[in-house]
């Protein structure tokens, strides 16, 4: 069967870097074709280079479009060849509306002007088929980074396509809402688009993928029919060595039922908040403690209120109604996110690339943002030896792949760019490590040292507030979870009562604490 789109030898270079290494990849009409690897493996460089992004004559080797050699000079070339292309980073305009958005480029019209009402009908009528309630003409700025990701599904989606793309479309999204997606896929499938499938959740390359071709060092390793092969096997290949532990556990965890005397970290009392002052409240009469070497587990389906606790407990979002909290037995009354880290409280956020880095910066500009006093040894004097040095500590203990803590965050993969993250906030020496999916977007094997990281802050001490919409991720690091369902406590559950229908049940807010 001839190949709907081709790549032969693909090689594609940055500076002190071989992103891509004589690279072979082939999609056939109608097929899922899933794309595996660790983070900097070469993926997101190869879409980049089928999609036009890359354009023709920044690399060696050829594409192909029906066996046919082309040479895309743009993201309009590859369009115009029916590729569309949804990557990790948001194409929205934050000040249009959703509908906008969608349309962009292509707006329904009547006669020489726009159709708004058309618009809205379609835009409204695409969003139900997502199960997403809000109005066509919310602007987008208001939407959350789940929200976001499934209106550049959509509107790729819509666009019909021979081609979709898709460089991890779940990362941020709901299990109802990967549920969904999965659904249309396999609905475009059988209509005859073909998919090329990028997800670090190999349960769903498993759930819908035809063959799965596997990328390591900027080299394709193997292609395999699904059918033919296992997850462990893909793991294999993706990290060159046997993994059998996915959550690595410390020796020690906190006891059940611990109280606030064996060494409360952060303690929240009756905690009511608003997105501003005079509205009604989001979060309402939230109450729990974070114990000194524990993992507290934040879970809920998507607007539950996790991003917003977390960022109002650092002092970045929302107004305080009622309720009081804690870190290390002294009241934090309204902080900001300065005085927050100062007094040993630090989010990594889940929009790492909005919240967590200055992308036009170097590694070590990153790294040591959060903490310049520690290096200023004179009003407005910057140790830059000590500055280097205790980068480079970070820089390596991390595994950051870069050539050097010079390197551009812009340019490195998602995995890289959170390992940035997550050292930033370390740099920081806290005592409660608030991190807001800290996987989301990564491999399993950035994983695995996420998790060893997560591990040696509680074995040193810390409490860890760990958000994250993988329930497997959740049940296997935390010590006890909180199911926060529409901004309240649905359900509490120590390590031993564990299990997906409990926490799921709690998220809908059909049950309440259990031991």
């Amino acid at each position: 069967m001839p190949s709907l789109l081709a790549a032969r030898a693909l090689t594609k270079r940055f500076p002190g870097v071989v992103a891509l290494r004589e690279v072979d990849f082939e999609l056939q009409p109608g097929e899922i074709h899933a794309l595996c690897g660790e983070n900097g493996a070469g993926k997101s460089t190869l879409i980049k280079l089928l999609s036009g992004i890359h354009p023709a004559g920044s690399y060696k080797g050829e594409l192909q479009v029906e066996n046919q050699p082309v040479a895309f000079r743009s993201i309009r070339d590859a369009e115009s060849a029916g590729i569309a292309v949804i990557t990790q980073e948001f194409a929205l305009v934050d000040e249009l509306s959703v509908a906008e958005n969608i349309f962009l480029g292509r707006a329904p019209r009547r006669g020489p002007c726009v159709d708004w009402l058309e618009m809205h009908r379609r835009a409204g009528a695409l969003l139900a088929e997502f199960g997403l309630t809000f109005p066509p003409e919310t602007p987008v700025r208001e939407l959350g980074v789940g929200q976001k990701q499934l209106i550049e599904i959509i509107r790729a989606m819509d666009k019909r396509s021979r081609v979709l793309v898709l460089d991890e479309p779940t990362a941020a999204l709901s299990e109802q809402e990967v549920a969904v997606l999965l659904e249309h896929l396999r609905r475009l499938r059988a209509h005859g688009t073909a998919c090329i499938y990028i997800s670090h959740k190999l349960d769903e390359v498993f759930a819908l993928a035809d063959r799965i071709t596997v990328l390591r060092d900027g080299a394709s390793i193997v292609t395999l029919p699904r059918a033919n092969t296992t997850i462990a096997a893909v793991i294999r290949h993706m990290v060159g060595r046997e993994i059998t532990d996915l959550f690595p556990r410390r020796q020690a965890t906190v006891p059940a039922g611990a109280s606030s005397a064996t060494g409360a970290r952060l303690t929240v009392r009756n905690l009511s908040v608003a997105p501003r002052a005079g509205e009604v409240p989001f979060l309402r009469n939230l109450s729990f403690e974070v114990h000194a070497g524990e993992v507290l587990g934040i879970g809920g389906l998507m607007g539950a209120g996790r991003t917003e606790l977390l960022m109002h407990l650092f002092g970045a979002w929302g107004h305080r109604i009622s309720g009081e909290v804690f870190l290390g037995g002294e009241a934090l009354p309204r902080p900001t996110p300065r005085e927050s880290i100062a007094r040993g409280l630090v989010l990594a956020s889940e929009d790492r690339r909005r919240y967590g880095l200055v992308l036009g910066q170097s590694i070590g500009f990153n790294l040591s943002l959060s903490n310049l006093r520690r290096f200023t040894r004179a009003p407005g004097r910057i140790d830059h030896l000590a500055e280097f040095s205790r980068n480079q500590h970070l820089f390596d203990s991390m595994r950051i792949k870069a050539p050097g803590q010079s390197t551009a965050a812009s340019s490195l993969s998602g995995g890289n760019q959170q390992k940035v993250v997550l050292g930033k906030a370390l740099m920081t020496e806290p005592s409660v490590v608030l991190l807001d999916e800290p996987t989301r977007g990564i491999d399993v094997g950035a994983k695995l040292e996420v998790y060893n990281l997560i591990n040696e802050l509680t074995t040193a001490g810390k409490g860890v507030v760990l958000v994250s919409s993988e329930l497997p991720e959740l049940m296997g690091m935390s010590d006890r979870i909180l199911m926060l369902a529409a901004g309240a406590i649905g359900g509490e559950f120590a390590r031993a009562s564990f299990s997906q229908e409990k926490l799921l049940s709690a998220a809908m807010g059909r049950t309440r604490r259990a031991a």
